[in-house]
């Protein structure tokens, strides 16, 4: 029997409901969770996560959430916990590296434990040793070292001169490299974000905490990146040992993230931290920026890392209660 007009045009129509169901769906993935759920209302609302219970209770000001920059958490599997401040973009000085370490391993992925192709130091990055006032690594030209080592003088210690290297060695100058960090920031939503360079010296690179979370959600998944920032120290031969820069790695449950800090940045610290919600580990990822900026760096550097640890330790107290309580 012919098929009437009405049966024939099921298939389309229910194609085109499927469609529609996975976009709604989508939409509301976006909405609940993930890289792209940061949202804020006004500069100091805070976005909900899941059922918006969570956000809500650490809404209330028992949360020491810092006073001035701005600010982004989140919690893995539940979404935004808060955003303060405003979104204007500001300068992010040395978690410029995140995104440099970022783009080198997704150029030339390391598995846990492989230490990677081996890289010859040029004379530049030698001849910047000390020069400017930067924060380099003492490397002499000529030397070869493998790529977790370089990552390891980028993300510890945080080195400018290194950071430069990576860039050069991966594109073959500063600028090409700088063209794939921007493109990575724009696959990962970061719409606010502008990188100028590679290390982070350049007050053109400007980021906002909302973009900088979307980072870190990222970097964190990554088990070789996450194992490097994790680690206090780090014995490089011919270098030696190199201390972290982040002075909250082992308090308060924090596994990383990284530190930038200059006179117009002020201080800034992603920071991640494993947490205990009712009978499941998460992980707590944190973006403060812009702590005592146009101070020095070294006072702008206490301010975040004061500031990142209250709000850390209010947190990961309100989660507990929270979990108490339900």
């Amino acid at each position: 029997m012919p098929l009437s007009p009405t049966h024939r045009r099921r298939p389309a129509v229910t194609a085109l409901v499927l469609l529609t169901l996975a976009i709604l769906a989508a939409a509301v993935a976006l909405t609940l969770g993930g890289p792209g759920s940061v949202r804020d209302q006004g500069g100091r609302g805070t976005s909900s996560a899941e059922d918006g219970s969570l956000a809500e209770d650490l809404a209330d000001a028992a949360v020491p959430w810092p006073e001035e920059g701005q600010t982004a958490v989140a919690l893995g599997g539940e979404g935004t916990l808060g955003v303060r401040g405003d979104r204007r973009p500001v300068p992010i000085a040395s978690l410029t590296k995140v995104m440099t370490a970022h783009v080198i391993l997704s150029e030339h992925p390391l598995r846990p434990g492989e230490p990677g192709p081996l890289i010859e130091v040029d004379r530049q990055t030698a001849y910047e040793v000390g020069v400017g006032g930067e924060s380099t690594v003492a490397v002499r030209a000529g030397d070869t070292y493998s790529e977790r080592q370089l990552l390891e003088m980028l993300l510890i210690p945080s080195g400018n001169n290194i950071a430069r290297l990576l860039a050069r060695w991966d594109s073959g100058s500063q600028e090409a490299f700088v063209r794939k960090m921007q493109r990575a920031a724009g696959e990962l939503g970061m719409d606010d974000t502008a990188y100028t360079g590679a290390s982070g010296i350049e007050d053109t690179t400007t980021s906002t905490a909302v973009d900088q979370l979307r980072l870190a959600h990222a970097v964190m998944r990554n088990p070789v990146f996450r194992d490097i920032v994790a680690s206090r120290t780090v014995s490089v031969p011919g270098v030696g040992e190199l201390d972290n820069t982040n002075g909250l790695l082992g308090t308060a449950g924090v596994v990383g993230l990284k530190t930038g800090s200059s006179t117009p940045a002020g201080g800034n610290l992603l920071w991640a931290s494993e947490v205990r919600v009712g009978d499941r580990s998460r992980l707590m990822l944190g973006a403060v920026l812009h702590q005592r900026a146009n101070t020095t760096a070294p006072e702008g550097m206490r301010a975040a890392l004061d500031n990142s640890r209250a709000l850390i330790e209010g947190l990961r107290s309100r989660l507990a209660s929270s979990a108490t309580e339900a």
